[in-house]
């Protein structure tokens, strides 16, 4: 079982074979993700996701129980998505400071790419009922997790400053904001620069801060 399967299992299905389930789902997501970015989430009916999908609204009620499933369902296979790409950046790197380039390269190309899905999730989460808005925070973290493991790793071989643990953790969530950041400020952002140098200068920008010796504890100590 992967981990979407893991992280959506709790969703409720009267079909009995996984990988039936996998793909089924996998349709109506790739149907209802453009409606909703289309017409949103509350304008978006089921039965509209259903005829995109290719299916009967009886047949659509057999992988979900309800439209906010459907919604949660999306979120995840973004944040998936998402994952895999850094994950896969992260393999094939080669050591030091170039994994976490890598790392910061294919995350805000596929920030770039996946502009529209990002923005789906911070406008329609909301939406969602607690359990599946918890899901989706922590499917947030986890990426940021990636990051958190990378600065880590360079820090302890010296790749960087010595870091201590709550540093790492907010440079880790300075990398996914600002990744987001290109989504949220595009129609500023792309106006005066290219993905290519935002990655430069925002890869830069983050090298920089990391390089800086930590003055906190000198201060509190003065």
């Amino acid at each position: 079982m992967d981990s979407s399967n893991r992280r959506t299992k709790d969703v409720v299905t009267l079909v009995k074979n996984p990988d039936l389930v996998q793909r089924r789902r996998r349709q109506i997501v790739d149907a209802a993700v453009e409606l909703f970015i289309e017409k949103g989430f509350h304008k978006t009916t089921t039965r509209q996701i259903a005829s995109a999908a290719g299916f009967s609204i009886g047949s659509l009620y057999e992988y979900i129980q309800s439209k906010e499933d459907i919604l949660y369902l999306v979120c995840d296979a973004i944040h998936e998505e998402i994952e895999e790409h850094v994950s896969e950046a992260l393999a094939v790197a080669d050591q030091g400071r170039d994994a976490l380039a890598k790392a910061i390269r294919e995350y805000f190309m596929v920030c770039h790419r996946m502009s529209d899905h990002i923005l789906l999730i911070y406008q329609e989460t909301q939406s969602l009922p607690p359990q599946w808005r918890k899901m989706v925070l922590e499917h947030e973290l986890h990426i940021t997790g990636l990051f958190v493991d990378v600065l880590a790793r360079l820090s302890a071989t010296g790749d960087l400053p010595s870091l201590d643990e709550k540093l790492i953790e907010l440079a880790a969530h300075n990398i996914t904001v600002l990744g987001h950041m290109w989504t949220f400020r595009r129609w500023f952002l792309a106006r005066h620069y290219s993905i290519e140098d935002y990655i430069n200068i925002q890869t830069r920008l983050i090298f920089g801060i990391a390089a800086q010796p930590d003055t906190t504890t000198a201060k509190e100590e003065a």
